[in-house]
């Protein structure tokens, strides 16, 4: 097992890294930037090092000096959390190049995976259900839309290289399809130095699925249930819940089979998510990995009673998986409220400020995940999320009453939040009929209701 671990990240996700490491016995390095000095998981980390300034590109994203900061407290693997390095094969090899683990998948698998059109490509040759489109990669708009003819408007333009709902246009009409796809192919190169796209047939009202999986180095790969993701906006999820409230146990069962199945094709080896989207009919595509652990795993969490992140880093250490398939068992409903420092009056205008207060909620079934603590200055420079507050109950209808309440006894001062958003949709009637597909806040923001 590992004795010293680099958490190469940020708020909530280093914090609930650096509590995992504690209850293994290992020790923890932060980094940090100049803005975070006073970050929570800098405090609680065992040791700390500044890697630059505020900007991301700066620090969190600056491997060099990640890797230096790695081999100066002399960490033996690195735990690179979600966002910033986390799916960056670069800086997996990085670390292999120092004798230092990474925490998470091979480089390889992260390449096969991260590519959107090699992971569909991966996934119909392995007998997975894949939406309908393009099987080779597209790089310009004249080809694109002849085989947006073929598969038949409306038509989905993605980023192979994509994430976050960046490089992502859809095309309602062939009329529109060049300037869509310029202004799509313009922003994956911005975002991600890649302009390679792809096209698949857009399913209207869709809701997003996806399943949990984790597997070991020697061939074993297990599904930890299904997360409905379907309540986001600009493709960032707001709301996750387990299980989907959207499948019966027969898809349920199959969907399980298709993203074990998913995993083994590509030998993965670490904690990682099969992305679904399922159509109004119940058939459901495969959409993408993550290859890295997920906002939402403590949805997971709370479901089975297993800690995803200590089995991630036993993964990572070369232990083999401690549970077979039929030793996974979901019990009751779960349901998680990502908590944003944002107006969403303003168009959710982020909100960075000084907290001069709070309350957060507790109880039997409650668990928040945060970094805040009055006094924090939360830094524009960040992603706006502060908190997930999490609820499990015997069944959903339970579980939305208990989330109500959980809502309703937060209090965060100094600074805008969504508080009150979330706790509008928890009493939201389509909402609370589990009939929220990937539309339901457009609508919900435009009429107050969907």
């Amino acid at each position: 097992m590992f004795k010293r671990v680099l958490v190469a990240n940020r708020g909530e996700i280093a914090v609930r890294i650096i509590r995992a490491l504690r209850n293994m016995g290992i020790a923890s390095v932060a980094v940090y930037s100049k803005e975070d000095r006073n970050a929570m998981h800098v405090r609680l980390a065992d040791s700390r090092v500044c890697i630059g300034e505020g900007p991301a590109r700066a620090s969190y994203l600056n491997m060099d000096a990640i890797i230096s900061a790695a081999l100066n407290m002399e960490c033996d693997a690195i735990h690179p959390g979600y966002g910033f390095l986390s799916e960056n094969s670069t800086f997996a090899r990085r670390c292999a190049e120092n004798n230092i683990c990474f925490i998470g998948p091979s480089p390889d698998i992260i390449d096969a995976m991260g590519n959107k059109s090699a992971a569909r490509k991966c996934m119909m040759e392995a007998g997975v259900p894949v939406v309908p489109g393009t099987k080779e990669p597209i790089y310009d708009a004249e080809k694109g839309k002849k085989i947006a003819q073929e598969i038949g408007f409306p038509v989905m333009i993605k980023a192979s290289s994509g994430g976050g709902g960046k490089g992502m246009r859809e095309c309602l009409r062939e009329e529109d399809f060049e300037e869509e796809f310029n202004m799509a192919q313009r922003e994956s190169a911005n975002a991600f130095s890649d302009d390679t796209m792809y096209i698949e047939k857009l399913i209207l009202h869709p809701r997003h699925v996806e399943v949990q999986i984790m597997g070991d180095r020697y061939g074993h790969v297990i599904a930890l249930g299904d997360r409905d993701c379907s309540v986001q906006r600009n493709h960032q999820k707001l709301i996750e819940e387990s299980p989907s409230p959207a499948i019966n146990d027969s898809i349920r069962m199959q969907m399980y089979k298709d993203a074990i199945l998913a995993g083994q094709t590509v030998g993965y080896n670490s904690a990682g998510t099969i992305e679904f989207i399922l159509d109004p009919s119940g058939q459901y595509y495969f959409m993408e990995m993550n290859t890295r652990i997920q906002v939402e795993h403590g949805v997971t969490e709370m479901e089975t009673g297993i800690d995803l992140v200590m089995e991630q880093i036993r993964i990572a250490a070369g232990e083999a998986l401690r549970f077979r398939q039929e030793d996974i068992s979901l019990r009751g409903h779960t349901i998680e409220c990502r908590i944003n420092a944002e107006i969403p009056e303003k168009n959710f205008m982020p909100s960075p400020g000084k907290i001069t207060g709070m309350l957060l909620p507790g109880g039997n079934g409650v668990r928040v995940d945060t970094a805040i603590y009055t006094g924090y200055e939360i830094p524009m420079e960040y992603d706006s999320m502060i908190a997930k507050i999490l609820v499990h109950a015997s069944d959903r209808d339970a579980a939305i009453m208990k989330m109500r309440a959980a809502l309703d006894e937060t209090l965060i001062m100094g600074i805008d939040t969504n508080l009150d958003f979330q706790y509008k949709i928890m009493n939201n009637e389509t909402f609370c009929r589990g009939k929220a597909d990937t539309g339901f806040i457009e609508a919900f923001t435009q009429g107050g209701k969907s």
